[in-house]
């Protein structure tokens, strides 16, 4: 057990003092996931990035928009193979404007809610095209407005075309 415990150490120690092996500047593109939107993200240094996010979700009773911006910190998992490999983790903030209806009253309410965000996905760039794709998860705490307290299921899949490579 205890060899167990020093070699999950070791790896974990590894992962977290690995270095992203960034090879873009900016990228923009989709985020195919909850919610759809439009994203943007620009690396500020050699692990880090900001990201901003412009979401819609909806359906026949009601819909939001989002706008939404994060820091995120990217770690290499050190695979030759696949250089260009990378996880990050990172937090944001973000606003949501709803709108939504009840046939019931039969008229129309809107309300604003702030959501904090964290992050945790995967990244990857093709050396060959220039196109980056990601996976996460971000939970956020919703404050205040039409829904609050924790929400778990949002998150998605990111295709971005890059701008500018290193």
């Amino acid at each position: 057990m205890k060899n167990l415990l020093l070699t999950l150490g070791l790896i974990l120690t590894f992962l977290i003092t690995a270095n992203a092996q960034r090879n873009y500047d900016t990228a923009i593109g989709a985020r195919l996931g909850y919610p759809i939107s439009l994203s943007l993200k620009r690396y500020i240094s050699d692990a880090g990035a900001i990201e901003a996010n412009l979401g819609f979700r909806g359906n026949v009773s009601y819909n939001w928009i989002v706008v939404s911006g994060a820091y995120l910190h990217h770690k290499s998992f050190n695979i030759d193979e696949l250089p260009s490999l990378n996880w990050y983790y990172g937090g944001g903030a973000s606003v949501y404007f709803w709108s939504y209806d009840t046939d019931f009253l039969r008229s129309q309410y809107g309300s604003t809610t702030i959501g904090l965000q964290g992050y945790l996905g995967v990244e990857y760039t093709f050396s060959e095209a220039p196109i980056n794709i990601t996976l996460d998860w971000v939970p956020t705490i919703f404050v205040n407005g039409f829904t609050s307290g924790f929400g778990g299921r949002y998150g998605s899949l990111g295709i971005r075309y890059v701008l500018g490579r290193n």
